[in-house]
């Protein structure tokens, strides 16, 4: 939960940041090239201070900015939260850490979490729409970048240790975390430390829902309502535990030439997938056949549905960072930040436990008997930026330069290793002239991706029925043929704004930014089951570039006390890249063709290009009260977005409007705030879809500090979410009804600075 009170969010344009409602402290949006202080920036962007973010439960990344106009999640369990930014989720959403792009796996699977570190942070800012080409090539939906001090631009002036301490109920939770940072010897020595175990969340009885059962024939009906009732009574997510360990620090020097300065990261987590879907599912004849009918019904349907199968992955990543800045204060450069960053990222989902009887029952399946798969992101990224600032102009030059080697190993690997190497190259510019502001900012990107398909050429007499049964698929029966690719993409954006001051209470911003995105290297290569959104999912290499045409038109007003924004955006976006299911027409079509048995029982799914446009609106109205002790804020905001290609049809999994209601008080140390975010049903689906009910999550925090003395401080943070305990799911989710949002939760944060 957000507080409503001082967000007042305009147009997120080229240059961006948050003007407040009420004061805000001084601080440097690092991830800008234009080094400003943030009542230094007339174009906006949603700005969440760290403070904020270290009183509210622990959460992904999504799930922690959910409640910010334009921005919401979809999810995939306890620990995976993706960020979606006005409907537009993955690769067109870059994950950003100090103003670097985070090199983990994400955008290769749907269950997989975003790896940043939300402990002891300064501010979370989040950048809506393509304007954010100031921070990373292809972010058509947006940026959202953390911002630590783990590397400081300046002197620490004080010694200072935090210790945090949280627990849960949904999830029978305990996080730790500490922190320390101090000058000494004249070095900035930072250090951080999070721990955090959850178990299982509750979800509200009846919330999920198994696709499978929708598959059983009749002779599984009277079983099936047994089975149905139990799932209901279950009252928790089985396998959506999560735990998580990070370690940060970080060590540099500053003066009057500049700074330098180094860091390593470590974060490793495990967590369970509450959902993977089965290769056969929707197989019964299969099974019938086979004489397996008899066993499914009594034992291939537990309380998980995979017998007592655990599937769950591990994480670990390594990242070091070099970090700097030289002052050269001469005619032409002012000044010239450089960065590096090396990232060893690697995931491994495996499965545990069951497999004797999987194979006992006769459903013996390469995604439950070969072992883990490892997806692995091993990456550098290094660049510069230059201040040609004058009398007249801020203006910076940017270079930046990324190689990436992402590989998928073991049973389910859906995709072979690809290479991928970007090159960009930015001239970013801004003035004040008289009442207006003006920003402009123009980069190429020259990007290559180098990858290959397999193809299996199947020996026909080794598919006769008899050979096939007896022999399974043998070596010699399987001749693979690899088709290698090489991709290299030239691709240019640009962006505009322009704000002016209408009045003394009345602002107006205007901005326009033509980005191209190129095809990721999973859109291009892809061929194979992706079991965690239940589809056999098939890469195009002949994609094309997207190219995205967005306008912004923002207005935002503040007077006595009243504060309120309206911002409208259209994006027509050429080659919007997608991923088409299958209808059942096309189904039965080649249900009994050969290649069939190739989709392992899954949803076919393909990644096609179509023309579409993406338009809504933003709004907020609200006022601040001053009482005789204290100040109460009442706020309204909703959100509004739709999406179509041009053929009419509908984008698919767009986020539904929303409705957001909240009520603050705050007094000297103490604050109040609760919230209550209606979601609307979600109707307007592409085919193959199904509607999504509404839902209404009401979240409340109490937060209090106490001064120990004058250096030290404790402050304790009372939580309690979905008190309504509401069945709640995201539309955006591809497993919306086997993983609901988690149900009631109570509880309570101590954080100790001293």
């Amino acid at each position: 939960m957000k507080n409503y009170k001082i967000v007042v969010v305009f147009l997120s344009a080229f240059i961006t940041n948050i003007t407040f409602a009420e004061e805000v402290e001084e601080i440097i949006v690092t991830s800008s090239y234009i080094d400003q202080a943030l009542s230094e920036i007339e174009n906006p962007l949603h700005v969440v201070n760290g403070e904020d973010i270290s009183s509210l439960a622990s959460q992904s990344l999504g799930e922690s900015i959910d409640d910010l106009l334009g921005v919401s999640s979809t999810d995939f369990g306890s620990g995976v939260g993706q960020p979606v930014i006005r409907g537009m989720a993955g690769n067109r959403v870059k994950i950003l850490n100090n103003g670097m792009v985070v090199r983990d796996v994400s955008g290769l699977g749907a269950d997989h979490i975003n790896d940043i570190d939300l402990n002891n942070i300064q501010q979370i800012e989040v950048v809506r729409g393509p304007s954010s080409l100031l921070y990373s090539n292809g972010s058509i939906g947006g940026i959202i970048n953390v911002v630590d001090n783990t590397i400081a631009r300046r002197d620490f002036t004080t010694s200072e240790t935090r210790l945090g301490l949280e627990t849960q109920s949904v999830n029978d939770g305990d996080t730790y975390n500490l922190s320390y940072q101090n000058n000494i010897g004249g070095l900035n020595l930072s250090l951080s430390h999070k721990d955090s175990q959850f178990g299982n969340f509750d979800v509200p009885n009846g919330a999920v829902i198994h696709r499978e059962e929708e598959h059983h024939d009749d002779d599984h009906d009277e079983e099936e309502g047994d089975h149905d009732e139990h799932e209901e009574d279950m009252g928790y997510l089985a396998n959506s535990d999560f735990e998580s360990e990070s370690t940060r620090i970080g060590i540099s020097k500053t003066g009057e030439w500049g700074y330098f300065g180094l860091s390593a990261n470590k974060v490793e987590s495990l967590y369970g997938i509450p959902f993977h879907g089965e290769g056969h599912e929707g197989h019964e004849e299969d099974h019938d056949e086979e004489g397996h009918e008899e066993d499914h019904d009594e034992e291939g349907h537990d309380e998980e549905g995979h017998g007592d199968e655990r599937i769950f992955s591990t994480t670990k990543s390594d990242v070091f960072n070099i970090e700097g800045a030289y002052e050269l204060n001469n005619s032409l450069v002012k000044r010239m930040d450089y960065f590096f960053r090396d990232t060893d990222y690697s995931l491994i989902e495996q499965h545990a436990e069951g497999e004797e009887e999987h194979e006992e029952d006769g459903h013996e399946d390469e995604h439950h008997s070969e072992g883990p798969t490892e997806f692995k992101n091993d990456a550098k990224e290094y660049g510069a930026i230059f201040d040609l600032s004058n009398n007249y102009f801020s203006q910076k030059m940017v270079i930046n330069i990324a190689d990436e080697d992402i590989s998928i190993i073991g049973a389910e690997a859906f995709m072979n290793p690809t290479d991928n190497k970007e090159k960009s190259f930015g001239y970013y510019i801004s003035n004040q002239l008289d009442r207006f502001h003006i920003d402009f900012g123009i980069r190429h990107d020259r990007i290559s991706r180098s990858g290959s398909l397999s193809h299996e050429d199947h020996d026909e007499e080794g598919h006769e029925d008899e050979d096939h049964d007896e022999e399974g698929h043998e070596d010699e029966e399987h001749e693979e043929e690899i088709e290698y690719f090489d991709r290299d993409i030239n691709n240019t954006s640009l962006a505009f704004s322009l704000g002016t001051d209408i009045s003394d209470n009345l602002n107006l911003n205007f901005g326009y930014a033509r980005v191209e995105r190129a095809p990721s290297a999973v859109e291009l290569f892809m061929n194979g089951p992706h079991l965690a959104t239940g589809r056999f999912e098939v890469g195009n290499t002949n994609l094309d570039s997207e190219t995205s045409n967005n306008i912004d038109l923002a207005f935002e007003y503040q007077n006595e006390g009243f504060f309120g924004e309206f911002t409208y955006f259209k994006n027509d976006i050429e080659n919007y890249i997608y991923l088409r299911d299958e209808t059942e027409e096309e189904h039965e079509e080649h249900e009994d063709e050969e290649e069939h048995g190739d989709h392992e029982g899954l949803i076919l799914a393909n990644y096609l290009q179509n023309d579409a446009e993406i338009n809504g609106y933003e709004f907020q109205l609200g006022r601040v009260i001053d009482l005789e002790k204290g100040s109460l804020t009442l706020s309204f905001a909703r959100d509004s977005i739709s999406g179509e290609f041009k053929d009419g049809n509908n984008i698919p999994r767009m986020i539904p409007a929303r409705n957001m209601y909240s009520i603050s008080y705050s007094e000297n140390d103490l604050e109040l705030k609760l919230n209550l975010k209606d979601v609307q049903e979600q109707d307007s689906i592409s085919e193959g879809e199904t509607k999504t009910e509404g839902y209404e999550m009401l979240d409340l925090r109490i937060n209090k500090t106490y001064s120990l003395n004058s250096e030290s401080d404790l402050s304790i943070s009372l939580f309690a979410n979905n008190v309504l305990d509401e069945v709640a799911r995201n539309h955006s989710s591809f497993v919306k009804d086997e993983v609901p949002l988690p149900g009631r939760n109570f509880g309570v944060k101590f954080n100790l600075r001293f």
